[in-house]
């Protein structure tokens, strides 16, 4: 079969600095202000989001809210408000699916749409994307950013072109060609540790990279190398699951001061444990492979994992684990900032929550 016999028609929908944008639309003294959503200043947390204006000054998502201060001390810091972005959310989402039901959401601002074959007999990908857009804002007053292409890889990349309130329509003729020019940094799934040494071996951009081979990329990077090997060509064979597994569940916390006392980081993690074996009971799941997350003083962050030969929810278990995890690492050593424990490996394939608050904005 040919390649051009299996070709989709993917949409990517990015909205716009969606928690600041919500924020600006509701409050009017607030638009055309640099906006941080997150904590305060002087806490502990990080930032949400965060509007255009204060991107300007380096203010970026998962910030530290203390040096966003630092580069924006005059940007207005307001909390977040989950109950507005939700609701703007599903506005959005119910127009997603007037057109296909081929929806894969990641998060509450953004989502995979697959309209090969869509509800309104439309044939163009990209009136569908136009459409789309202006819907979202008539209805809700907030622009998104859209990316089409043939798949999900490039169309992702394609929606981030032109932000904000931009589309970017890479036809499969042009995907090698588009896919070329962009900079390392910008594929996705290419993290800052991969690109300090493709930039070692001399990659810097897609056209790089297309010139390893296959068997070369997997010396250097392992598995990924087939990987990187697929969307240096633009090929990805994904398809849009409206339908996900849910992975992993857990909890975690950023302490209101550096903790030393591994006597109370002990007893945090009975507690920890108890929510996550309540929370975990409710869905009903147990899962076999237990992570203890930790985030030292100065922001390491590090995570010990040990899978156990049967499922799980009971919190003396998961508690006696993430000590025995926690022995693994520096604490007692160094202040810890931050604890989470998660479980992974799960019993239970169920739909995934539209209302997850896991965001990549």
């Amino acid at each position: 079969m040919k390649r051009e016999d299996t070709l989709r028609k993917i949409i990517h929908v990015d909205m716009d600095a969606f928690f600041a944008a919500v924020e600006q639309r509701d409050n009017p003294e607030l638009r055309g202000k640099p906006v941080i959503v997150g904590g305060k200043p002087g806490g502990r947390g990080v930032v949400s989001t965060c509007s255009y204006e204060a991107r300007k000054f380096g203010v970026r998502s998962a910030m530290p809210t203390n040096e966003a201060y630092r580069l924006c001390p005059h940007g207005i810091f307001v909390r977040s408000n989950f109950e507005a972005y939700k609701e703007a959310s599903t506005i959005v989402r119910n127009i997603f699916f007037e057109y296909t039901d081929l929806v894969e959401p990641l998060s509450l601002d953004e989502a995979y749409l697959d309209v090969t074959e869509n509800h309104k007999g439309n044939p163009s990908a990209t009136l569908i994307a136009e459409e789309i857009r202006a819907r979202i804002f008539e209805e809700t007053q907030l622009t998104a950013s859209a990316g089409v292409a043939p798949n999900k890889f490039v169309a992702k990349i394609a929606s981030d072109y032109n932000k904000p309130n931009g589309l970017t329509v890479i036809t499969p003729n042009k995907v090698e060609e588009f896919v070329e020019q962009l900079e390392i940094k910008k594929f996705f799934g290419v993290g800052k540790a991969t690109q300090k040494k493709m930039h070692a071996l001399g990659i810097k951009t897609g056209a790089d990279l297309k010139q390893w081979s296959e068997i070369d990329l997997v010396k250097a990077f392992g598995k990924s190398g087939r990987y990187y090997y697929r969307i240096a060509r633009g090929i990805d064979d994904r398809e849009v699951k409206p339908h996900r597994t849910r992975k992993s569940y857990g909890k975690e916390r950023t302490f209101s001061e550096d903790v030393g006392d591994l006597d109370w980081v002990n007893t945090f993690l009975d507690d920890l444990a108890t929510q996550i074996s309540d929370g975990m009971r409710k869905i009903p799941t147990a899962g076999k492979t237990i992570t203890l997350k930790v985030r030292y003083k100065n922001f390491d962050t590090i995570t010990r994992s040990h899978s156990l030969a049967h499922y799980t929810n009971k919190a003396e278990e998961i508690s006696t684990v993430a000590k025995q995890l926690l022995e693994q690492t520096e604490a007692g050593t160094r202040e810890i900032r931050l604890l989470g424990i998660s479980l992974s490996n799960l019993n239970l394939i169920e739909k995934e929550y539209w209302e997850q608050l896991e965001l990549g904005v």
